[in-house]
């Protein structure tokens, strides 16, 4: 008789932690560029696309939903890891409405950056930021006032954005009038951007958002496109951009310990993904890859989007043995890995 009591009384108590989980954490809602879009390029006129095979190959039932990877991507694995659900869906998606999206939701738009001049063709971070406004009144609609605005504070909110600031604009566009090179040195880009960052927050919080991701750069000098044009570095990383990442990252982990000191309430984090993929590239057989330096997708050196043709003989056939999908994106296996250590590093305090 004490033994089932015993059962019962910890199955009580599980079931009280289970509920306490779900109630810290009842939405992912997350902002930014590619790493984290699940497709809602797909409904704006852009070349910025992957609604197409080969993308999606090893997503659920084969889709291509516009997640530039063979499959999940890591907002994905960290909605699942935290219990909330398996994949977060596009905003616009009309697949979707608020009943789906009143548990996790992506603004995301690929190409997109902090800068207003890297996201012309896409979503701006700004609209993003409209778009959520939206959210919230449909979600109060949905809801009712009270149980809408404790999904908005207890939400975990991520924000994934900054490589393409560096790579598509910053370093992408020739020196000349107008152009973010000309206007600024590197450092200088690096503070306007971080300035950026802390307004996004900053906005989020004044929209009741307390839990907040902030997530910093990859080692960007080593996606294959990167490499494959360091023709002068024998198609090694190029370890400036590296070194713009790290200092970047640098500059965004004492802004978060700036803004958890000014905002009350606020929990904010710094999630990191740098060292976890530098520690994959340079030791890729312990988490069972065989390339690093190419992509599985086509020729894998520099190929993304329209140029990863489904019918392209170059295409590996098991991308698990691959660090990146495309010369820009990494495959579903190193986003679940990413995802993992961003979860126990930094967003295992939300539980």
């Amino acid at each position: 008789m004490a033994y089932a009591y015993l059962i019962w009384f910890l199955l009580c108590q599980f079931l009280v932690f289970v509920s306490e989980i779900q109630a810290k954490l009842p939405a992912v809602i997350v902002f930014g560029d590619s790493s984290v879009d699940a497709g809602n390029n797909n409904f704006i006129p852009t070349v910025a696309r992957s609604n197409f095979q080969p993308y999606g190959r090893d997503f659920n039932g084969g889709r291509a939903t516009g997640r530039f990877s063979n499959g999940k991507i890591a907002t994905d694995f960290i909605s699942e890891a935290l219990g909330v659900k398996p994949t977060i869906p596009a905003y616009l998606d009309p697949a979707y409405n608020i009943s789906d999206f009143a548990t996790g939701v992506t603004f995301a738009s690929a190409a997109t950056g902090y800068d207003n001049a890297t996201s012309n063709a896409v979503i701006p971070m700004w609209k993003e930021l409209e778009y959520y406004k939206d959210y919230q009144k449909l979600l109060r609609a949905y809801l009712g006032e009270t149980k809408a605005n404790e999904i908005i504070s207890e939400a975990l909110h991520v924000i994934s954005a900054g490589t393409n600031d560096f790579l598509e604009n910053y370093y992408a566009m020739p020196a000349g009038p107008g152009s973010r090179r000309t206007q600024f040195t590197i450092t200088g880009y690096q503070d306007f951007l971080a300035d950026i960052a802390q307004n996004f927050v900053k906005s989020l919080y004044n929209l009741g958002a307390r839990k907040i991701s902030l997530g910093g750069l990859p080692p960007m000098g080593c996606m294959p496109l990167e490499r494959t044009t360091n023709l002068m570095g024998q198609h090694e990383c190029v370890e400036r951009y590296n070194n713009v990442a790290s200092q970047f990252n640098g500059k965004l982990s004492g802004l978060v310990l700036k803004l958890n000191k000014e905002l009350p309430g606020i929990k904010l984090v710094f999630s990191n993904p740098y060292f976890a993929f530098v520690q994959i590239i340079r030791r890729p057989a312990l988490y069972g890859f065989d390339v690093t330096e190419v992509a599985c997708c086509a020729t894998g050196m520099f190929e993304m989007g329209y140029a990863c043709a489904r019918d392209s003989m170059f295409s590996c056939t098991n991308a698990d043995k691959y660090v990146f999908w495309d010369a820009f994106h990494p495959t579903q296996k190193t986003n679940r890995i990413i995802a993992d250590h961003v979860v126990k590093s930094a967003l295992a305090k939300f539980l």
